[in-house]
């Protein structure tokens, strides 16, 4: 791949979704750190990302962006605020989710993800522990978590997902193989090749991006 495609890939695709969102994750704050955690939960579920912002833009709507504000609101309110986001098809499904995992979060971190970052021994630890919260919390929900995490928290180091792995090797970026050495071959790449004013996690979410667009136009093979 040529330096100036590089540059191209970033500049359409690189943006970080956190800022798109507003979210300030480079202060390390707990309340933002935990915008971006939400942000994550649904933008783990396979739905268009457009919906994903705008659902995310009508919680932060109604200041429903703490995890006992959640648990305040309620099944029914919460329904109704991604019912309003255009998450329909995961309205249900996900305010049950949201409930489960923020009492969790509030009674084994005092709804604190500083604190469950602070208790995890390892990256693999930490990943566990997210997962723990609730059953609607898997790897591709750890992984875009995370990803925006890597310069912030030094534990926070995810493999990527299928759709950055299925971008990065129709690129000739990677070739086959486990999940940690593409994970090693990225960033391989990235040290050689890294651009100003641009991070690792530009690339990757550049990646993620055109990973979703190789998928939408049918040349993904397992799709």
């Amino acid at each position: 791949m040529k330096k100036e495609e590089l540059e191209v890939l970033l500049e359409k695709y690189g943006q970080k979704y956190s800022e798109i969102l507003g979210i300030d994750l480079s202060s390390g704050r707990d309340e933002e750190i935990f915008k971006w955690f939400l942000a994550a939960l649904f933008f783990g579920a396979p739905i268009q990302e457009s919906s994903v912002i705008k659902t995310y833009q009508c919680f932060e709507k109604y200041r429903v962006l703490t995890p006992r504000r959640i648990l305040e609101t309620g099944w029914d309110g919460l329904v109704k605020i991604l019912d309003e986001g255009s998450y329909t098809r995961y309205d249900f499904k996900t305010a049950d989710k949201l409930l489960e995992v923020m009492k969790n979060l509030v009674e084994k971190y005092d709804g604190s993800l500083t604190l469950l970052y602070n208790k995890a021994s390892t990256t693999q630890d930490l990943e566990e522990s997210l997962k723990k919260l609730g059953k609607g919390i898997g790897d591709v929900t750890v992984s875009i978590f995370l990803r925006e995490l890597r310069d912030i928290w030094e534990k926070a180091d995810p493999n990527p997902t299928s759709l950055v792995v299925l971008a990065a090797k129709k690129l000739g970026i990677v070739r086959a193989d486990s999940p940690e050495n593409i994970l090693k071959q990225l960033k391989n790449f990235w040290s050689k090749n890294k651009m100003e004013r641009k991070s690792f996690i530009n690339f990757e979410t550049a990646l993620l991006r055109l990973g979703k667009d190789y998928r939408r136009k049918g040349n993904c093979a397992c799709c």
